[in-house]
This record gives C-alpha cells, sequence and structure tokens, in this order.
C-alpha cells in the first residue's frame, strides 16, 4: 500500500504544478496558490486513505482548503499525516522565476512534527555530509566539515541561503572563507532537498525560513540519508504561547531528524512548476503538458524521477485555458 500510495502522491503535486504554471509570470501569485491548492485537493479525494493534513495553508478558519486538521481520501485505511505546501514559491511563479515547486510529506499518524506557522533556523547537508554539522557550530566549522566530508575545498562549497536582511551576518562570513553562496528569493524546500543530490550543484542550505517548510524538506532528507538540524525562531510571546499549545514545551530545543520526522515509513513527492536545480518546470506543448516529478520512500531509500506528458485534452476537468482541477 505505501508504494501505491507514493506513486499517488505523484499525481497530486503533478496536478498542483500544471494549475500553478499557467499563472507564471501573470503577476499575481494569490491566484496561482488558489489554483495549485485547488488542484491538489481535487486529486487527494480520489486517493484510498484515511488521511489527515498536519501542516498545510492555515487554520480552518484562514484557509478554504487543506487547512490543518482537514480529512483527504476516502477514509479506509491507511491512516496517514500529510503535509502539504501547493505552491512553494507563490512570488517565484508571480514573478517567473526559477525554483517553484509544488511538494507533500506524507507517512503514518505521528511521524511529522506538527510544526507551527512560524521561523526556523536550519542547516542541510546530503548523505555524504552527515554526522558532519552542528546547529550552534560557528558557521565557519560547520563549512570546514562539510567540505572535508566532501572531499572538497571550502571555496568549492555551494550554500544556499534566502537573501533576506536577517541573514547578513550569515552572507559575510561565508563570504570571508570563500565559500560560493547562492541568495534565493524565496522557497528554502528544493534547495534542501538539492543537497542530497551530487549533481544539483548545492552543498549546504543555511538560515531561518519557515518551519512547515522544514518539516516538509525534513521528509525529503530523511529519505535520502541526509541531515537537517532546526530550531524554532519565534518572533513574540504569542509565537512561544502557540509553539507550547502545539506541544513543543521548549521552543529553543536542537530539532534533530527523528524530532522532525519520526520512523522509516515517510514519503516525499515534488513536481516542478519552474526550472530548478533539481527539477524542470512545466512545459506546455502542442500536445499538453509535460511534469517532472520526484518521488522518494524512506523505508527503501528508494528515489525516482518521473518525466510524464499530460494529454490535457483527455482529462475532464482541466481543459485548455481553464482554471479547473487536473485529475
Amino acid at each position: 500500500m505505501e508504494r501505491e500510495l507514493a506513486l499517488e502522491f505523484a499525481r497530486v503535486t503533478e496536478a498542483a504544478a500544471l494549475a500553478a504554471a499557467r499563472w507564471m509570470g501573470r503577476g499575481d501569485k494569490n491566484a496561482a496558490d488558489n489554483a495549485a491548492t485547488e488542484a491538489m485537493r481535487a486529486v487527494f479525494d480520489t486517493i484510498h486513505m484515511d488521511g489527515v493534513v498536519v501542516i498545510g495553508e492555515g487554520e480552518m478558519d484562514e484557509a478554504p482548503m487543506l487547512y490543518i486538521g482537514e480529512k483527504l481520501g476516502n477514509g479506509d485505511p491507511p491512516a496517514i499525516d500529510i503535509a502539504v505546501d501547493p505552491l512553494e514559491g507563490t512570488n517565484i511563479v508571480a514573478k517567473g522565476l526559477t525554483g517553484a515547486v509544488s511538494v507533500l510529506a506524507a507517512g503514518p499518524r505521528g511521524c511529522l512534527l506538527h510544526a507551527p506557522d512560524m521561523y526556523m533556523d536550519k542547516i542541510v547537508v546530503g548523505p555524504e555530509a552527515a554526522g558532519c554539522i552542528h546547529i550552534d557550530a560557528p558557521v565557519e566549522e560547520n563549512l570546514k566539515n562539510i567540505a572535508d566530508a566532501l572531499a572538497k575545498g571550502v571555496n568549492e562549497l555551494t550554500v544556499v541561503i534566502l537573501d533576506r536582511p536577517r541573514h547578513m551576518e550569515l552572507i559575510r562570513r561565508c563570504r570571508v572563507v570563500g565559500t560560493r553562496i547562492q541568495l534565493i528569493s524565496d522557497g528554502d524546500v528544493a534547495p534542501a532537498v538539492a543537497t542530497g543530490f551530487p549533481d544539483s550543484g548545492v552543498d549546504v542550505m543555511m538560515g531561518i525560513g519557515g518551519a512547515p517548510e522544514g518539516v516538509i524538506a525534513a521528509a525529503a532528507v530523511r529519505c535520502l540519508g541526509g541531515e537537517m538540524q532546526g530550531r524554532l525562531w519565534p518572533q513574540n510571546d504569542e509565537e512561544i504561547i502557540r509553539c507550547k499549545a502545539m506541544g513543543l514545551a521548549d521552543p529553543g530545543k536542537i530539532l534533530l531528524m527523528d524530532d522532525l520526522v519520526r520512523g522509516e515509513g515517510v514519503m516525499f513527492a515534488a513536481t516542478g512548476i519552474t526550472n530548478g536545480s533539481l527539477l524542470k518546470g512545466v512545459k506546455f506543448t502542442a500536445r499538453g503538458a509535460i511534469t517532472h516529478t520526484v518521488v522518494m520512500r524512506g523505508r527503501t531509500g528508494t528515489v525516482r524521477f518521473i518525466d510524464a506528458l499530460h494529454r490535457l485534452d483527455k482529462k475532464p476537468y482541466f481543459g485548455r485555458g481553464r482554471r479547473a482541477t487536473p485529475v
């Protein structure tokens, strides 16, 4: 059943990517996100599972679909927890930039950290550098240890960092030691996953991004045998209270892989919306559309890349020029 579900989840992210891709470069990030969410929800409804959203588009009163606690599937076993981001990189799609994906993580009930919607400090590496990092170590020490593990010079490493004012000191210290830096405008799930693939060109991801996105990325990192460490970064007393209400008694605790994703039953799927370091974006053709998807299973460590040609004229709910949902 787990094997079949992994491939079903590929259908889910493909649908969301196809819907969002129509909005690339059109300057309307909300329309793109809504289209992806509607498409993802429609395909989830066709899957045989008792699913519940543990990380989604918001609380029930904040999001019409894919809200935290929403039930997905037809209600039959198995019981599955699901973390979703129908469009990771809304601004990326709106501006026609690179690196937007539709992504989800899933696994047996209780396997995913119920991360509150706030910031998380993160450091992520692939399997070759697993065991060589610590989130509290100096930046320079982490970079040296990663370089040694990868048999590279520090000046040959590529570090991905979100381009934000809060990262000015991190960027400065990376530049002092000579590390190559790739600054990204949005969307840190895809580069976190890319650390697990040597040919992606990404060796490490560092910095503060979204906590829900951190859990989704951790699912892929676990499947790949890499390592991620995180720490929640609440901005005020209200967020600290929210942490404790969600069962995180110590918001300052270092979150290791077993805290973020428990067990080996985790699954991960992502489909490119725009071209990135790991996945190609949706390409519309005279015959329909082409998608590029990665699917992973933690239990077996299997990673599948799926190139799919979609005949949109044969999808009854996704005709040419419509916003309707693909199935």
